[in-house]
Order: C-alpha cells, then structure tokens, then sequence
C-alpha cells in the first residue's frame, strides 16, 4: 500500500499519509489510487478543483446537501492550510463539533472528508495552492455553508486578520444551518 490511512476522532474523517521516495533528483509520491482509497470505502472522484488563496484568507464553511452531497480529498501543493471539517449529520454523536489538520505542501498530507460535513480552510502562509477532490459535481441548489466565525461552533482558525468574501460572510450561524 502506497498510504497510511488514519481514522480521526470523528469517525469518517481520515489523515492521508502516502509514501515519499526522495533521491538526488528529488522526489516521486502517489497522492491518490483508487485501489487503496477503495478498501477505506472512499468512492470515486468525479471532480477537481484547484484554488490559490493569500495569508489570513478563510474559505468555507461550504457543503452540499443531498442529493448532491461531496465528499472531499483535500491537500496543498504548496504552502500551508488549518483544514477544518464540522460534522453536520445530525445523527452522529459528533454533530456539531470539529476537527483541525494542518496540511502542506512538505508534510504532503491529505484528508478525506466525507459528505455530511461542512468544509473550509484557512491559508497560514503567503501563498496557498490548493487541490481537491470531489465524489460528487458541484450542484450551486445544493450548496449550503455555514458562518465560519459561528462562536458556538469556535474554531480557531489560527490567523490573526481573518479575511473572508462576501458570500461566505452571509452563511447561518450552525444553529440555523440545514443538517443531514
């Protein structure tokens, strides 16, 4: 296996380790294969998206609900992210709490988040580059977020002048959010 898959304490939410072969002309790594990712349950992908964010950016907190729910295979290229993911199942013995990684584009991380959660990021260096991949497309009647500096939810987003766009400034605090 070209991964070390690690199950966080929400359970769904997995940390993404792959292998990284390093010799004098740099390095070679499988960030994703399908055949590893299946024996984890992961579905396939049908979508990738690429972003660039600046220092103290935030993007999220974005989701959609079914029938177009996401799950998501998120990492940085290059730079480094606070990646949150907020459990919004209200079924789960964890809705409503998150969990934090940081991923970058040296500790080459990923993390998978599967759908009934509520995604974002915030940039915590200069330069972000960041990819992701999606089981579902992107559905705009489907897609839902919630207020990223919602004080019930408080999250440290671990930037010091947090700046957002006006869309995600509009998102419901979670009390008022819709749920799975």
């Amino acid at each position: 296996m070209s991964f070390n898959f690690k199950q966080l304490a929400i359970p769904g939410l997995l940390l993404i380790e792959p292998k990284v072969f390093e010799d004098e002309r740099g390095f070679f790594m499988e960030k994703y294969k399908q055949s590893d990712f299946d024996k984890y349950n992961i579905p396939a992908f049908v979508q990738d998206n690429y972003s660039y964010s600046k220092q103290g950016i935030i993007r999220g907190l974005h989701y959609q609900l079914n029938p177009h729910a996401q799950g998501k295979l998120v990492s940085v290229i290059r730079g480094k992210v606070w990646d949150i993911a907020v459990d919004m199942r209200k079924d789960s013995v964890c809705f409503g709490k998150w969990i934090g990684v940081e991923l970058s584009g040296e500790n080459n991380l990923s993390f998978y988040i599967p759908p009934g959660f509520a995604h974002g990021f915030s940039a915590l260096s200069s330069e972000v580059y960041f990819l992701y991949k999606c089981t579902g497309e992107y559905d705009a009647a489907c897609e839902r977020g919630v207020a990223w500096n919602d004080p019930t939810l408080a999250i440290d987003w671990r930037v010091t002048d947090p700046q957002s766009c006006d869309r995600d400034k509009k998102w419901p605090l979670f009390r008022d959010a819709e749920y799975f």
